[in-house]
């Protein structure tokens, strides 16, 4: 048996400024060369484990600990963050503020230079790890000229060059593409299985981690490990809907339909997933049985987009001659790979950036020229990045702010301010500082500073990254109850699901091209737009040609519509 590399022994830790701990009597053995997935809903401790492993409690985070947190057999209170950065490479979900160079070689050899490796040396081990990699070709580009996907190559290269035992992902799909993140777990499999380094992935979207193998899955709830078992015995128990997690979507359909999730079945990968004549008939029985609905039908044009085009001085052709109409009520996605240019849109939309050419109308009046405050009126925008939108020091100051700048009285900021908190999963945190908050957290603060406001146009950017899928729910559903009441809503999103299962409408958006505006469901039934998109197709599409369902494109239709109807009953 390989030896422990991680080793938690009725480990207890409370931070500082809390109360109550966070982590409760936490006993756990990961070995060497094993792979091994972290999933549980926000405010689980799983984020608190994983600064466990890597130093960052007890070092950055002070706190007190019973028990022992053990890193290749050595106690890390004993030992210091730099020991244990040595030990433990860590890949964090915010890309951006792990990059210390300018090129994507600087980056890399950070640590070297650090330790004084010689250059020879260094530049030999730069370049061995960016092979590794594949992203040796852009040593000496710039890191922000780079893609999501190519990103994280550099910060795997920049924790591989130290020669780490353990490699730490922290939630590595939550801010890419759909096929780039597949990219993402097909890079991990293939380093896992060439390094044998042990392999720890905190992760909410655990159907696209399960594209490849791995080891065991921990789950955590409540500051406890309430699972630790292989991806078999997690997916064939009711452990992931106890604990409010998504369930792999294919599952989900054969629950629906009756059908027993046992490991007889192969559930832990879509394509291992075995059907008996039995099965196929159970899906199609129910499948038949669905009652469909009417698509609504919406009629008054509340944004007009005509043959827009927008370049940087030093980028041409960022978007070209897009056009395309929203109508009061719809909720509409942005799909499409990272850089095709669909940020820069909802830019052009709210007046970050000026468009070349074309116009942009709201309630058919030309817009182009108005000041970014006057369009802020009526069209809120929720960025990608919390960080770029937060400028107070506590959470409840920040979500306030546009009322007290448009002058509403007191009573009524405090009584909106806290419905929409509570809505957003932030009540509890409300008197927090900002600055204690996970990445996720940060990203619902933002989402409620504009809720607050009530714009008649909701632009978000990748509302649901690093969400759980309870907090997940929440939002959309609070997000769906405003557009119910006319609020007009368009979202930029990699995630497939939140495509299908909220957006009637999608944009599909590539090589800066408005590729389609056509149904969520026939983008994913067309090969050819998941290949320019760098989509990838949903596994309720791939079941539903391994059952013989001749419409698979319908079979994802009824599905959703079918999960809806539960989802509001459940609520």
């Amino acid at each position: 048996m390989n030896r422990a590399v991680i080793e938690f022994q009725s480990y207890t830790f409370k931070y500082r400024s809390q109360k109550e701990p966070t982590l409760h009597d936490i006993n756990l053995t990961i070995r060497e060369g094993e792979k091994v997935v972290i999933v549980g809903p926000s405010g689980s401790g799983k984020s608190t484990l994983a600064h466990c492993m890597n130093g960052l409690v007890p070092f950055a985070y002070r706190g007190e600990s019973s028990g022992q947190c053990l890193i290749n057999g050595k106690e890390t209170k004993e030992l210091d963050i730099f020991q244990l950065s040595k030990m433990v490479g860590t890949v964090l979900q915010d890309l951006d503020g792990q990059f210390i160079g300018l090129s994507v070689g600087e980056d890399i050899a950070f640590a070297l230079e650090n330790d004084m490796v010689p250059q020879d040396d260094m530049h030999k081990r730069v370049a061995g790890v960016a092979e590794l990699v594949k992203i040796d070709d852009y040593l000496d580009s710039s890191i922000h000229q780079l893609s999501g996907g190519q990103k994280q190559r550099v910060s795997l290269a920049g924790v591989l060059v130290n020669d780490v035992d353990i490699l730490l992902f922290d939630e590595p799909l939550a801010n890419l593409d759909p096929a780039t993140g597949k990219h993402a777990i097909d890079l991990i499999d293939q380093l896992q299985k060439q390094t044998n380094k042990t392999t720890v992935i905190i992760e909410h979207r655990l159907e696209d981690v399960l594209y490849r193998d791995v080891d065991r899955i921990i789950v955590m709830s409540e500051g406890r490990i309430i699972a630790d078992a292989t991806p078999v015995e997690l997916l064939s128990s009711d452990v992931l809907s106890k604990t409010y997690l998504r369930e792999p979507l294919y599952l989900k359909a054969l629950e629906y339909a009756g059908i027993p999730i046992t490991p007889t079945i192969n559930p832990e990968r879509m394509d291992r997933l075995t059907l008996t004549q039995e099965h196929r008939e159970q899906l199609m029985s129910w499948y038949n049985k669905v009652e469909r609905r009417q698509k609504t039908a919406y009629k008054d044009i509340v944004l007009e987009v005509n043959h827009v085009s927008f370049h940087y001085p030093e980028r041409p052709n960022i978007l070209t001659d897009v056009s395309f109409q929203l109508h009061k009520g719809e909720m509409v996605s942005i799909v499409g790979k990272n850089g095709a240019g669909k940020s820069t849109l909802s830019k052009l939309i709210c007046g970050f950036e000026r468009h070349q050419s074309g116009t942009i109308r709201y309630q058919d009046r030309d817009i182009s020229k108005d000041t970014i405050t006057k369009r802020a009126e009526s069209i809120g925008l929720v960025m990608q990045n919390p960080n770029q939108m937060i400028s107070k020091h506590l959470i409840f100051d920040e979500v306030a702010l546009g009322l007290r700048l448009r002058n509403v009285p007191e009573e009524e900021i405090r009584e909106r301010v806290e419905k929409t908190l509570q809505i957003c999963g932030l009540y509890p945190y409300r008197n927090w500082p900002i600055s204690a908050l996970s990445f996720g957290q940060k990203k619902r603060v933002t989402i409620a500073a504009v809720l607050v406001l009530e714009p008649e146009v909701l632009i978000l950017d990748e509302p649901t990254a690093g969400q759980d899928y309870r907090h997940y729910t929440e939002i959309m559903t609070f997000l769906r109850e405003l557009n119910q009441r006319g609020v007009t809503i368009l979202m930029i999103t990699h995630d497939m699901h939140l495509m299908l299962e909220y957006t009637p409408l999608t944009l599909v958006i590539g090589e800066g091209r408005l590729l389609a505006d056509t149904s969520a469901v026939e983008v994913l039934a067309t090969p050819e737009l998941v290949k320019k998109a760098n989509l990838t197709t949903t596994s309720l599409y791939l079941l539903a040609q391994k059952a013989g369902i001749r419409d698979a494109q319908d079979f994802v239709s009824t599905f959703i519509q079918y999960e809806k109807e539960v989802r509001r009953r459940w609520q």
